[in-house]
């Protein structure tokens, strides 16, 4: 069964489009736009779009050009339509994205790691893990386990926190086995199946399984290449009644957006006017590359407890220590605790230390990321305009990959292709909820400059070759 709660009006979709007003026919124009809306996930699935007469009204054009248009969809399988219930968006044939998870490689299969934006650990490791050692054997007369997490990380954690304008008490604070074991926190204690969760389209592809893992009804909102529209953020919470919302404000992953204050300020408002929670992903907050003045965190514009956030050591430091952590209140961390002491019981206490350790030195840290990931991004932006110039894309300001938007290419085909000359890829679709997103990949510059432009000329070799069944090369081994 559709369900057609949520809509746009005729001047929110009007707004959305981008049509040549001496486009011939226009009606074709038009309907080629909305399906491409679609497609790029700026337009989500199963939302109900406004009635011919009310978009003709938009526009400024003639009802029987909408209604052409709208035909011309329905022939497509971009639009579905019932009787007194109007019209909706929909995707032909369209499929979850599949059991098998495409972030998995079980063995170094020697192509180069651009399917990942996980950098490379950082230079302070070494040394935290040292200092970690050394102390680690005093530990050893405790239990071994705390639930909630070790005194001393939580105490780092939330004194970061109070550093960026939002202050925080050590026992706000619970620490997980990374951001993913967070959200899978949260959703667990936060939805019953069935309840609708607000997404990010692109999003994070594992919040995407965290929803349907818990059988969340997924409700889709586009981010248009501007960033986020509060708008549609806050009609898709009134419509959708979520009782969860999931949002990246730093450096969103795959796009790379930011989010202003007078957004997050907005969002806020809307979350409280209409009882929806925000998991606030804090993962890249840290990673800002280019000089700008720092923007609280979302949490700082709360004031009722609706806003939790989720950060990661995984960024900063290092994937390989699974160090997460969730700030909410008091009282909902001691929830938490007593959810997850029914999977893991508590984290490992020797990486709690070493990003206890890693927390002393972070400014250094920051500096060190500003500095391999800026030269990484000059790197992918200089050779994709030698290789790729006809792709387009928008240069974050921070984080770790570029959002780009290929021109006639599909990005699971590329994919395909990109691996028989080397190179493994993330097309658009692992972003989208609905089999969206073919015309995206996302590109990371968190591997190092020599390994991007590597990568780049492989791609453009794939894409010569009309790459889609091109002869495989040779395995290869990064240079890392």
């Amino acid at each position: 069964m559709v369900c057609m709660d949520r809509y746009l009006s005729g001047v929110q979709l009007a707004r959305l489009l981008a049509i040549d007003p001496d486009a011939r026919p226009y009606y074709r124009a038009l309907a080629e736009t909305v399906r491409s809306l679609i497609l790029d996930g700026r337009l989500p699935v199963r939302v109900r779009v406004p009635a011919e007469r009310h978009l003709a009204e938009a526009l400024g054009v003639s009802r029987t050009t909408v209604t052409a248009a709208y035909d011309r969809l329905r022939e497509q399988g971009y639009l579905e339509s019932r009787q007194g219930a109007g019209s909706w968006t929909a995707l032909p044939d369209a499929g979850s994205l599949g059991t098998e998870n495409p972030w998995i490689v079980t063995e170094d299969d020697g192509l180069l790691p651009l399917h990942c934006a996980a950098p490379l650990a950082t230079r302070a490791l070494p040394e935290a893990v040292a200092a970690a050692s050394e102390h680690y054997p005093r530990y050893a007369l405790g239990m071994g386990y705390d639930t909630v997490g070790l005194a001393p990380l939580r105490q780092a954690v939330a004194a970061r926190y109070t550093a960026r304008g939002l202050a925080t008490r050590p026992e706000q604070i619970l620490v997980t086995a990374g951001a993913q074991h967070a959200l899978h926190l949260l959703t667990t204690a936060l939805l019953s199946p069935g309840d609708p969760m607000l997404l990010e389209s692109p999003t994070y592809p594992h919040a995407i399984d965290a929803a349907r893992l818990r059988g969340a009804r997924i409700v889709p909102v586009g981010i248009p290449d501007d960033g986020w529209h509060l708008d549609l953020l806050t009609s898709a919470m009134r419509q959708s009644a979520a009782r969860l919302a999931y949002v990246i404000p730093d450096f969103q992953n795959p796009t790379g957006h930011l989010m202003d204050d007078a957004t997050r300020a907005g969002l806020v408002s809307a979350a409280r006017k209409y009882d929806t929670t925000l998991i606030v992903d804090e993962t890249w907050s840290e990673l800002d590359i280019d000089e700008m003045p720092r923007i609280a965190p979302l949490a700082a514009f709360d004031t009722d407890g609706r806003v939790i956030s989720v950060g990661s050591a995984s960024k900063l430091w290092w994937g390989g220590l699974r160090i997460g952590w969730i700030r909410t209140s008091a009282a909902m961390v001691r929830r938490l605790a007593v959810l997850r002491s029914t999977v893991d019981i508590a984290s490992a206490l020797f990486e709690q230390l070493v990003v206890a350790r890693l927390f002393e030195d972070i400014e250094e840290t920051r500096a060190e990321r500003r500095r391999t990931l800026g030269a990484s991004r000059a790197a992918l932006v200089a050779a994709l305009a030698e290789h790729m110039p006809d792709w387009s894309f928008t240069v974050p300001s921070g984080g770790g990959s570029l959002w780009v938007r290929l021109p006639e290419l599909s990005g699971s085909a590329l994919a395909d292709a990109a691996a028989c000359h080397g190179v493994r890829l993330a097309p658009g679709t692992w972003f989208g909820v609905d089999g969206t997103l073919e015309g995206r990949i996302r590109l990371p510059f968190t591997q190092p400059p020599q390994v991007v432009t590597e990568a780049v000329g492989r791609i453009a070799e794939a894409r010569l070759r009309g790459a889609y069944g091109a002869r495989p090369a040779l395995p290869l081994t990064p240079t890392l």
